[in-house]
């Protein structure tokens, strides 16, 4: 009853859930094309929920097409007068299908396995400095609010003004100042949407996380790691052109695992064990991290973000999984229910506060560390 009439977008699910409702986007990437962006994946989705390629697809396909045109057809979620529902994940992903804050740069020529000039990769190589230095040749103003250090933002902005010819900066004012912009980006691209943030105390949080850790090894994690690497990582490993940066191998798992994969029989058995422990307190550890992150950027970039162009986002307690029902389950049932019917749901949207004023792109200098610092809330920490 649930899943009824709803189409899932997501990159988190168990065989379970896909008989209950369709999904879409799930192991249709394969793991050695590295240059897949968020991009490609606000592209694919957007074609898959879009209006416009419902509306098209109504006007064009009739009752009697062929096999494959209805087929086809079947794709478009709004076309089959279905609900999309996005399921994270990576909050950042989201942002990208609610806003227009993404820059298409020049299009990419093919997605197929196999080595692929990746400028922004390519940038990465250089050393900070030089590559601070550059971008504020070319955009003096996206320089002043990146810091020097954080090469994939300052590399990225290079990537723009290479592939497009305008400035990062330019681009982004134009975005903000579009009819229904913010301070953040441009404008809202779905206005009768909502939020559900399911959050739990960190406790009950972190104690959560590590029992999943254990359940994902007890179903097999480490042959699944092992026949990836022997598949897909070994040769590399072996030629030394190993990067956890990029493409699936930076995701979570991988990388905490390397030192295990790569000694696994090259050692002695106590030796690997200890790796083998050391590998899943590692993967305990970051994937609390994240999960920290994946909160502050829902509190930092949702309820934080300053305009009107902001879905309301409802709070679902979910620390007692005892309580799942009455505290998760009723409660975001009867809120969809009302953005379906277009009445105010009886639950109250989670407000934060926020400073109007605030610059997130402020830059200082710390005299007594020789720190470059972003932001006024940084700023502010590093005062006090």
């Amino acid at each position: 009853q649930v899943y009824k009439g709803l189409d899932i977008i997501t990159n988190k699910v168990s065989p379970q859930e896909q008989h209950l409702c369709r999904h879409h986007m799930i192991s249709f990437v394969d793991p050695l094309v590295s240059n897949y962006t968020v991009v490609d994946f606000r592209d694919k989705a957007m074609a898959l929920i879009s209006f416009q390629a419902a509306a098209c697809l109504a006007k064009q396909i009739r009752i009697d097409a062929p096999h494959s045109q209805a087929c086809e057809r079947a794709q478009y979620i709004f076309a089959r007068d279905k609900i999309p529902i996005i399921v994270g994940g990576t909050n950042y992903y989201i942002e990208s299908l609610l806003w227009k804050v993404l820059i298409n740069t020049k299009e990419k020529t093919s997605t197929a396995p196999g080595p692929v000039a990746d400028r922004k990769v390519e940038l990465e190589q250089l050393d900070s400095v030089e590559l601070h230095r550059r971008l504020s040749q070319v955009d003096p103003e996206m320089a002043a609010k990146l810091h020097p250090h954080d090469k994939r933002k300052v590399a990225r902005s290079l990537q723009v003004f290479e592939e497009t010819g305008i400035p990062h900066s330019e681009i982004l004012h134009q975005q903000q100042e579009e009819e229904g912009g913010g301070p953040l980006g441009g404008p809202l691209k779905y206005p009768h949407s909502c939020i559900l943030w399911l959050h739990a105390d960190q406790a009950a949080l972190d104690q959560r996380l590590e029992k999943r850790v254990d359940d994902m090894l007890a179903a097999g994690l480490l042959e699944e790691l092992r026949d990836f690497h022997r598949r897909y990582n070994q040769e590399k490993v072996a030629e030394n052109r190993q990067d956890y940066q990029h493409g699936i191998f930076q995701s979570i798992g991988f990388k905490e695992f390397h030192e295990y994969l790569i000694s696994e029989g090259n050692c002695s058995p106590e030796t690997s064990a200890l790796l083998l422990q050391k590998g899943i307190q590692a993967l305990k550890q970051v994937t609390k991290r994240y999960a920290r992150r994946q909160n502050k950027w829902v509190r930092n970039r949702f309820l934080r973000r300053p305009g009107p162009n902001v879905p309301p986002v409802y709070g679902l307690e979910v620390s007692d999984l005892l309580r799942w029902e009455e505290d998760v389950l009723k409660p975001a049932l009867e809120i969809v229910e009302s953005f379906i019917q277009g009445r105010e749901p009886a639950a109250q949207p989670v407000k934060m506060e926020y400073d109007v004023n605030e610059n997130k792109r402020s830059h200082r200098v710390c005299e007594l560390c020789d720190r470059v610092i972003i932001g006024d809330r940084e700023w502010a920490g590093r005062i006090r």
